[in-house]
């Protein structure tokens, strides 16, 4: 990939096209924008190509609360070249190919330099500011000077943004953009979730609840891990076909169960239940269902989905007592430097397929677009080309 030109904008705002979210719900308004030069520890980057993630929709829907803060750019799934960096920046110059990825490594933190988690104790508790070591100070203004809120570090509906070092990693050039920005969240997350997570086995039995982008990419990792069986559970029949390009062995669609439950279905066609599950839409009912779907004893359910309301999860007592576990998973449990970097590796030796998630591109003033198509069911991953 070439490297992007730059002007001689380096320690100064530069004005850009963005896509803001004005009101919640409402269509996203493209206008032009001031984006600031870089603080310490941050870089400015040009966004090359985003797409539009489920979270995404959840923001721009959230009409209250603290999370809820307009007008806002949205946007965290995305790939970009370096166009500036601040003080104190190291191993990161301009026109290297970087990711912006919403959850944080320090790596000097007792988390980030542990094996067992990819928590950040430093940085992860901290998600309502706009960015990461400046607290409300925001890096956007609208053409009257008014702030414009960041989203979870990134904001990628921009064609600029200023992103903190800890939220970036650096990746080799020769990964097609577009491929790489699926990396940046939902595809490194469901990977991620069956490598790190439940650490899938060869010959081991798998449900996936939920068919969108990271149900689908929890398949492909059950899949390059050896799983003999993975169930897809969905309410779109159509997904089966495509599920089938990751690795999906078996399709339950709901609706089609008659009166029994989707449990007692998957355990009827595993004799017993599935070695693991993944929870990828975010119903605390259907985490139940998902739990109860795995084998007595042994059996690990996995939730990957964001529950919406925020609902209490209730578990029967004396199936935990009978050897069942349940777990939460923030990004698949990566450590984006460290394991982004073997995932485009394994993208570039044609191991981990990413072509097959992307079902439309468009241009970047046809984002709105992208939602309806999100929205309707239509779309695995949109891309959104800046300059095309």
């Amino acid at each position: 990939m070439d490297k992007a030109p730059f002007s001689s904008n380096e320690g100064k705002p530069i004005k850009c096209k963005a896509a803001i979210c004005k009101k919640a719900g409402e269509a996203l308004v493209i206008e032009e924008i001031q984006v600031d030069p870089p603080q310490a520890y941050e870089v400015r980057i040009k966004i090359l190509c985003t797409s539009l993630c489920h979270s995404d929709v959840t923001f721009w829907k959230l009409d209250s609360g603290p999370l809820a803060k307009f007008p806002r750019i949205l946007g965290h799934e995305a790939v970009g070249v370096v166009e500036s960096i601040g003080e104190y920046v190291d191993g990161l110059k301009q026109g290297d190919v970087v990711l912006p990825v919403f959850h944080p490594y320090c790596g000097e933190c007792r988390d980030c330099k542990s094996s067992k988690s990819n928590w950040c104790a430093r940085f992860a508790d901290e998600h309502l500011s706009n960015t990461r070591r400046y607290g409300m100070a925001s890096r956007f203004r609208d053409s009257s000077g008014e702030v414009i809120h960041h989203l979870l570090y990134v904001s990628s509906f921009s064609e600029y943004t200023v992103v903190d070092i800890a939220h970036l990693v650096k990746i080799s050039p020769e990964i097609p953009v577009d491929k790489a920005s699926l990396l940046s969240c939902g595809v490194s997350t469901g990977v991620g979730a069956a490598w790190k997570v439940a650490d899938v086995e060869e010959g081991s039995t798998v449900a996936i609840f939920g068919l969108g982008a990271v149900g689908l990419a929890v398949a492909e990792g059950a899949r390059l891990r050896g799983a003999k069986q993975i169930i897809g559970v969905d309410l779109n029949s159509d997904k089966f076909e495509l599920g089938r390009q990751f690795g999906l062995t078996d399709f339950v669609n709901p609706t089609l169960c008659g009166e029994k439950k989707i449990s007692e279905v998957i355990r009827e066609m595993t004799g017993g239940g599935v070695d693991y599950s993944f929870e990828c839409v975010g119903l605390a009912s259907l985490l139940r269902e998902a739990f109860i779907s795995t084998r007595t004893g042994s059996g690990k359910t996995i939730m990957l989905g964001m529950e919406k309301h925020a609902a209490p999860i209730s578990l029967a007592s004396f199936d935990l007592l009978k050897g069942r576990s349940v777990c939460g998973s923030l990004f698949g449990g990566l450590k984006s430097k460290v394991d982004i970097p073997i995932l485009v590796d394994s993208y570039l030796k044609k191991e981990l397929n990413l072509d097959s998630f992307i079902t439309h591109e468009l241009n970047f003033e046809e984002i709105n677009k992208a939602f309806d198509l999100l929205e309707e069911g239509k779309s695995i991953r949109c891309i959104l080309w800046m300059d095309k």
